[in-house]
């Protein structure tokens, strides 16, 4: 479960290749796999997690706020269309936890021992599991579109019900790429023409379609509301005011049950990926809550 630490399976010995975007000379197999990168030279390290169907390019308005101050870390979750598949171990990637270790591998390779960790929608809980399993890494999580449970509840909302849920793994079984391209705009909260629903749709067109389909298994499927309480690490909890996938109840519900302090902050953007669909609004947001820690 997440209180130990699982090693990937692609932690195996392989010719190390040089990249000009790390501070060190060669790059670590973990590195590698997650395709990260390093920019920036602050004192404090802010690390970047994206969500569903994207990539580290969603966070693409953000990053250019932040080199001057802090070393950012960028990484791609696996299962994105920009890592290799072959890595996708479909048993590790049943539960949340697999990603969580990913997190800590990443982080130990690379050195940290203490970061700003800003986590949209699944890898918001990701980064919650990780800061359970290591809470010495985290001296925060901001966390983007989160959702602990997305079906409904005796006494918690969630915003689906089961046979949505039935209904969504089928259309990503039948015809994927016609899936995406109803999904995409109905996610972002805009049409086709929009900007951010064709960069959407590009990364989520760019996943292997059993990866896509095994991956929004485990993410709706989840239930991590008893993790909350053991999640000691101050938590920033950022919500659209309106999304297809999170109900705003839900960021309420974190901010109760979480165990440590946390605030939540509810933006008048729509959509489950505002960092792409409405950056003039979300990142003045979010340099708010990386650089301001909660009033106790």
């Amino acid at each position: 479960m997440w209180y130990s630490y699982k090693t990937p399976k692609f932690h195996t010995s392989k010719p190390q290749k040089p990249n000009k975007n790390q501070s060190n000379s060669a790059m670590g197999v973990v590195e590698e796999a997650h395709n990260v990168k390093i920019l920036g030279s602050g004192h404090r390290t802010i690390v970047l997690a994206h969500g569903f169907g994207t990539d580290q390019s969603v966070w693409k308005h953000l990053v250019p706020h932040l080199i001057d101050d802090y070393k950012v870390v960028l990484f791609d979750n696996m299962g994105a269309g920009t890592t290799n598949p072959e890595y996708f171990d479909f048993e590790r990637y049943a539960t949340l936890e697999g990603y969580a270790y990913d997190v800590i591998g990443i982080l130990e390779e690379l050195r940290v021992s203490s970061c700003v960790f800003v986590g949209h929608s699944m890898s918001a809980m990701i980064g919650a599991v990780a800061a359970v399993a290591r809470p010495d890494l985290f001296s925060k999580l901001l966390m983007i579109s989160a959702s602990p449970r997305y079906l409904n509840d005796v006494d918690y909302f969630g915003g689906f019900e089961r046979e949505d849920l039935d209904q969504l793994f089928e259309a990503i079984q039948s015809n994927f790429k016609a899936w995406c391209s109803g999904f995409a705009p109905l996610a972002v909260g805009s049409d086709m023409e929009s900007v951010a629903v064709q960069e959407f749709s590009r990364t989520l067109f760019n996943m292997r379609p059993d990866i896509a389909l095994s991956i929004a298994q485990t993410i709706f499927q989840s239930d991590m509301r008893e993790l909350l309480c053991h999640v000691l690490v101050p938590c920033h909890i950022i919500q659209s005011m309106k999304d297809l996938a999170v109900p705003v109840v839900v960021s309420e519900y974190l901010h109760q049950n979480l165990g440590g302090e946390s605030i939540v902050e509810v933006m008048s953007t729509e959509g489950h990926l505002p960092q792409l669909s409405s950056p003039d609004v979300v990142v003045p947001v979010l340099l708010r809550h990386i650089r301001c820690d909660i009033a106790v």
